[in-house]
C-alpha cells in the first residue's frame, strides 16, 4: 500500500478551457493512446493521490464535455475563459474549496502536456507531504512551471487571478519556498499541428 493514500486534502485542477487557435481544432480532443488527450489526462488525474479532481472547460464545452462526463470528476465551465488562464485557475479553485473546504493544497495540470503521468503527479504530492516546501513545481528548459502544487498559503493569490497570468508568476514570486522536480518532457506541449505530428512520431 502506498504510504501516502487518499484522502490527501490535495485537490487537482485540470485546465482545459483554451480555444486551441494555433492547432485549428480542439486539442482537448486530439487522439492519444486510443483516447482523447483530455480523457487521457483526466484518467491519469483520477488515478493519482489527489482528490477531488475538477476539470475546467471553456471553449466548445458541448463538444468537449462528453469526453469526460462519465468519469468520477467534477466538470465546471469558466464563462470568462477568453480572459486567460488565470480565470480558469481562480474559478476552479473556488469550486474545489466549495467541494472540500478543508483543502490543504491544489495541484494544477494543463491540457497540452501529453507526457504527464500519474507517477509524476504523485511524485509532486509526496514531495509536498515529505518536505517543508509550500510549492512543488516541475522544471524543463530552465523553466519552472506546471504541473505544480501550491499549498493553501497561496489560495488567496490564486483566487485573485483574473487574466492570462497563471500560476507561474506566483511561483516566481516565491522561489525560496519552491521545491522542484525535473520533468524534461514537460517542454513538449501540443499547440500546433506540427507539434502534434512530432509527438506522434516520437511516441511510436
Amino acid at each position: 500500500m502506498h504510504p501516502f493514500m487518499k484522502p490527501t486534502q490535495i485537490g487537482l485542477l485540470l485546465l482545459a478551457a483554451g480555444a486551441s487557435r494555433r492547432m485549428g481544432t480542439p486539442k482537448q480532443l486530439l487522439p492519444i493512446q486510443g483516447r482523447s488527450l483530455l480523457r487521457h489526462l483526466a484518467e491519469i488525474s483520477i488515478a493519482s493521490l489527489c482528490d477531488p479532481v475538477i476539470a475546467v472547460l471553456g471553449a466548445s464545452p458541448h463538444q468537449i464535455r462528453p469526453e469526460i462526463e462519465d468519469l468520477p470528476l467534477q466538470i465546471i465551465e469558466n464563462q470568462h475563459w477568453q480572459s486567460g488562464m488565470g480565470t480558469s485557475i481562480s474559478t476552479g479553485l473556488a469550486a474545489l474549496l466549495e467541494q472540500k473546504p478543508t483543502l490543504k493544497a491544489m495541484l494544477i495540470l494543463v491540457c497540452d502536456q501529453p507526457f504527464v503521468s500519474t507517477a509524476l503527479i504523485d511524485q509532486l504530492v509526496v514531495a509536498y507531504q515529505s518536505t517543508n516546501y509550500q510549492i512543488v513545481a516541475t522544471t524543463y528548459l530552465e523553466t519552472i512551471g506546471v504541473p505544480a502544487l501550491l499549498s493553501d498559503r497561496y489560495f488567496s493569490e490564486l483566487l485573485r487571478l483574473n487574466s492570462d497570468t497563471g500560476a507561474r508568476q506566483i511561483i516566481q514570486q516565491h522561489l525560496n519556498e519552491t521545491y522542484t522536480i525535473d520533468f524534461p518532457k514537460g517542454a513538449i506541449d501540443l499547440d500546433t499541428p506540427d507539434q502534434y505530428q512530432a509527438f506522434l512520431a516520437q511516441s511510436h
